[in-house]
């Protein structure tokens, strides 16, 4: 590829279409979830249904679009990590090779599109895309590194996902047991 910015506005891309996935999804569980409450019948006195589904779909896409830009960031600090720890390549060639990588993302936001009635498929979709990706990141790589350095940028990005989605989990889990020993029940 002659220029190397061109795909450099890919990434914007593919973190809105997968915002837009999530936020449509959303959305529409927030007014099932209004409607069971009924909420949503006094919400219609005062908004019109078009105004609430607006304003609902502006907030989960700025909420998703946050949480997606945060996620970027740290894949790109794990893997300049991972390319800094175990990559032979000094001069940032390396890094350069994978851009085309996020026309993996943006291929994999606008198939999740498709399929944002269920959250199980956008799930499924997000978490393809994110092995591909790595594959494909792998594959681009093999040839700066050796077979030590080749494990380590394997398992350097697995491990700390999976380290951090743990803390989350376990902060989450801790926050809902205490939230709920101390309801008066």
């Amino acid at each position: 590829m002659k220029n190397t910015y061109l795909l450099s506005y890919f990434p914007i891309i593919a973190i809105l279409l997968f915002s837009l996935s999530f936020a449509i999804y959303g959305e529409m569980q927030v007014l099932v979830l209004f409607g069971n409450l009924g909420i949503y019948q006094g919400m219609l006195e005062f908004f019109s249904e078009t105004g609430i589904k607006l304003a609902l779909m502006i907030v989960l896409l700025l909420v998703m679009f946050m949480v997606f830009a945060a996620l970027k960031l740290i894949s790109d600090t794990v893997i300049e990590l991972s390319l800094l720890f175990f990559s032979k390549d000094s001069d940032g060639k390396a890094l350069t090779s994978i851009r085309m990588g996020s026309v993996i993302y943006v291929m994999g936001g606008a198939c999740s599109l498709f399929s944002v009635q269920f959250l199980l498929g956008l799930i499924s979709i997000f978490l393809v895309t994110n092995v591909v990706a790595l594959i494909y990141f792998v594959y681009k790589l093999s040839s700066s590194v050796n077979v030590s350095g080749l494990v380590g940028l394997i398992f350097f990005p697995i491990f700390i996902w999976t380290a951090l989605v743990a803390i989350v989990a376990y902060s989450a889990l801790k926050l809902y047991n205490s939230v709920i020993a101390s309801l008066p029940i």
